[in-house]
């Protein structure tokens, strides 16, 4: 898998140090939606001298470069999906888990602008508890 996240470092012009390659293959690995304090949790039993900073700049890195898609899912949180296909999100309100739902499965009428302004994505975040 090393030789993998290189490589897609490298495709998005990004510089694949290995404080990057480590955050990468967390964040690309896993079907969570992880905050920068997980990823930073996790890198760390790997890479104990990495900091926050470096954790926190790195992600914002891979936003910036597509690689990466930051969420802001409730107020004062942001976690970072790794699938960057359109898609939308539940919210189990029991555990807090970030599930994402298949673009299809969910009707929305598409439109183009809403009060002047024009809209350039959207997502639908449904919350819910199983049964």
């Amino acid at each position: 898998m090393k030789h993998d996240v290189v490589q897609l470092l490298t495709g998005r012009a990004i510089q694949p140090s290995a404080h990057r390659v480590a955050v990468a293959q967390y964040v690309l690995s896993t079907e969570d939606h992880p905050s920068a304090e997980r990823v930073w949790e996790s890198v760390k039993a790997r890479f104990p001298m990495i900091s926050r900073a470096t954790v926190y700049n790195t992600l914002n890195l891979f936003v910036e470069k597509g690689l990466l898609r930051e969420l802001h899912l409730s107020p004062d949180s942001v976690v970072f999906d790794p699938n960057t296909d359109p898609h939308h999100h539940l919210i189990d309100e029991e555990t807090g888990s970030i599930h994402d739902i298949s673009w299809d499965r969910v009707k929305v009428a598409a439109i183009a602008n809403v009060d002047g302004y024009e809209i350039h994505d959207y997502q639908v975040v449904m919350r819910g508890t199983k049964k």
